[in-house]
């Protein structure tokens, strides 16, 4: 049964307690349960790719990532053709650069529906995934930056009876 613990004092012994029965089980040589670690296989076709699909808003990306020279094709275009504006080829670049391996990898994507913007963001999920599957040890930083998580943010249907998602219709008192 559990003591109740009423003071500091009372707090300090319990600790020092608990931590003497740990080092005495290990001192016996039982080790303690700790998380398992899950040893992940990379995840490649017989062309040395991993794939993986990326999401965002209504965005969806089929994405390939193979070794190569950091080559970024989108829709049978090159990277700064298909994504003219810097800040979106900013967000297609992160990935890499959170990973470390700039420049070692060439991706393939196709990307449908949405705009740009939701587009960017889908590659960039789709290439975050991709990477963690062909090398598992990228995982934990893509996981920290929180580029592994599908953003769940969409747009609001619009409700009967006004104008848009919110927006009501203007009010005439008389």
């Amino acid at each position: 049964m559990a003591q109740d613990i009423k003071s500091l004092d009372q707090l300090k012994e319990a600790v020092s307690a608990n931590a003497g029965a740990a080092a005495a089980v290990a001192d016996a040589g039982v080790s303690a349960p700790a998380q398992p670690q899950v040893l992940r296989e990379p995840q490649r076709d017989e062309l040395g790719r991993a794939y993986a699909t990326g999401k965002r808003k209504d965005a969806v990306a089929r994405v390939w990532v193979k070794p190569g020279s950091g080559k970024v094709v989108v829709n049978g275009k090159d990277m700064a053709e298909y994504f003219a504006r810097p800040v979106l080829q900013m967000i297609l670049r992160q990935p890499f650069d959170i990973a470390g391996v700039a420049g070692q990898y060439d991706v393939y994507a196709t990307v449908a529906g949405g705009g740009l913007s939701g587009q960017a963001g889908a590659v960039k999920h789709g290439i975050s995934k991709a990477l963690q599957l062909h090398e598992p040890g990228l995982r934990p930083a893509l996981k920290a930056a929180g580029f592994l998580t599908r953003d769940p943010r969409v747009v609001e249907r619009k409700k009967y009876g006004r104008r848009k998602a919110r927006r009501s219709f203007q009010f005439s008192k008389r």
